[in-house]
């Protein structure tokens, strides 16, 4: 399986993607969006930031769990990673969105579709 975004509409009507690894693992969740091209957009934003290190902005969670933020050029949030067991495995995440995020194939999930 190859990576993907997955794009989907949520009952409250609000768009959001996830990044999946060629191994179906959910790597970067999005915002929430207010429509669906806010979210296609925030996709297009994610393939262009990933690939700079110094838009992961490594964070720790109250409960002392490792995660990070990508950040657009803009300094806005554009996905957040799971909460993780280690920072190697935190960044072991990061160099997946990496690697993956450029040549990540979009699958459309929403009931918008034309």
């Amino acid at each position: 399986m190859a990576a993907k975004f997955e794009l989907k509409q949520g009952k409250n009507g609000k768009f959001s993607f996830n990044l999946k690894a060629g191994n179906g693992r959910v790597i970067l969740t999005s915002e929430s969006y207010d429509s669906e091209s806010g979210a296609l957009n925030g996709i297009a934003s994610v393939k262009k930031n990933a690939g700079k290190d110094g838009n992961f902005e490594r964070k720790t969670s109250v409960k002392n769990e490792p995660f990070f933020v990508l950040k657009a050029s803009n300094g806005e949030p554009i996905g957040r990673s799971e909460m993780y067991s280690s920072t190697s495995a935190m960044e072991n995440g990061i160099a997946s969105v990496k690697a993956n995020a450029g040549i990540a194939a979009i699958s459309n999930l929403t009931t918008t579709r034309k």
